[in-house]
């Protein structure tokens, strides 16, 4: 088996917060060693600087050398073959895996870089120097959405390959399809300023231009912002119900307890929750914005620039035609089975790595 060194500079996930960085560590993890391999989580030293403090920087980057040559060391006495590190960026770059991989020549792999040579000047610069030098050292930087290539084609080294490893989630089939096509609309975010809150006010002017009133609206969710979200939505009385922050389990009633996911997706990166609700069957209504239409069954998604009169009309028709309704929770699901569960990640992973290593798949 081929050992596998892993690294998550911006959040370990061994940390004891929950986040989507923490669970997409976890995950991938996972999915590496689905394949010949068994990983290794060889640092747990988190370098994050939220606010852009050069002397703190300058503290975590004497950390970095300190753990690199621990582990150029420690990895040398044993089989390492591989390092992979995720979510370099200028916040939180990877100055562990360039100096180690050299040392020890083996390849050096990156999921999730990013590119962000406008941050060379000002509070970060030094991190972002770091966090380009550690994306330019990658021998093979795997990619979740199209947005993230056009950056790393832009400033692609010589030797270095990408690759298309799509959002997925940790579980090898589909839940059973328990799909209400009668249920209530779900909403489900965060309720926090900015991109949130943009977001939960989309919904609301979207919920105001409905020509149907036969609807209600779930909210899953909570966060610092709640008292402004539930002021968006209190014009609409009860039909809106805030169920609070879910778990794993909560949420899985939520999507099987539901007809239609709505969510603009303001900013998101993605967002692993389009994936969760077409796994459970719920037709999806959206804007087209990058992230999100890299993990949603391929339709006419209404621009940002067409507002929530746009939205409120793609919702309308769902709401009104059962038979969409369901021709869309069947297509969605099935492009999640095929394209974004952990089965595809493990042979999309191997597959651009095999060569690197020269081992079967």
């Amino acid at each position: 088996m081929t050992l596998v060194a892993f690294y998550a500079p911006m959040k370990p996930p061994t940390h004891p917060n929950p986040s989507g960085d923490r669970e997409m560590a976890r995950n991938l993890m996972k999915a590496i060693e689905a394949g010949p391999a068994t990983v290794d989580l060889v640092s747990e030293l988190r370098v994050h600087d939220a606010v852009g403090n050069p002397d703190e920087q300058a503290r975590l980057r004497m950390l970095a050398k300190t753990e690199a040559t621990r582990l150029i060391h420690e990895l040398a006495a044993n089989d390492t073959r591989l390092w992979v590190t995720y979510h370099n960026y200028y916040k939180a770059p990877d100055m562990i895996g360039p100096i180690v991989t050299r040392a020890l020549n083996i390849p050096y792999v990156q999921i999730e870089s990013s590119r962000a040579k406008s941050r060379l000047s000002g509070p970060w610069s030094a991190y972002a120097a770091a966090a380009e030098t550690a994306a330019d050292a990658a021998d093979l930087i795997f990619y979740p959405t199209q947005l993230d290539l056009q950056t790393l084609k832009r400033d692609q080294v010589q030797h270095q390959k990408l690759a298309l490893l799509r959002p997925f989630l940790p579980v090898t089939s589909l839940p059973a399809n328990t799909y209400q096509p009668d249920g209530p609309i779900l909403a489900a975010g965060m309720m926090r300023k900015r991109d949130k809150l943009d977001s939960y006010a989309l919904i609301a002017e979207t919920l105001a231009g409905l020509q149907t009133s036969d609807w209600r609206l779930n909210i899953a969710g909570d966060g610092p912002a709640r008292p402004e979200v539930e002021a968006l939505m209190k014009p609409f009385g009860d039909r809106v119900r805030f169920l609070g922050q879910l778990d794993r389990n909560g949420m899985g009633t939520a999507y099987a307890e539901a007809s239609i996911f709505l969510w603009p997706g303001v900013n998101e990166a993605f967002g692993m929750v389009y994936l969760e609700a077409q796994a459970a069957g719920l037709p999806i209504v959206t804007q087209d914005r990058d992230g999100v239409r890299d993990v949603v069954l391929p339709s006419a998604y209404p621009l940002p620039e067409e507002g929530p009169q746009a939205l409120a009309r793609d919702l309308d028709q769902l709401l009104t035609d059962p038979g969409l309704r369901t021709l869309r929770s069947t297509a969605g699901r099935a492009m999640i089975e095929k394209n974004h569960l952990i089965g595809a990640a493990t042979t999309s992973f191997w597959s651009a790595v095999h060569p690197l290593l020269d081992i079967s798949i």
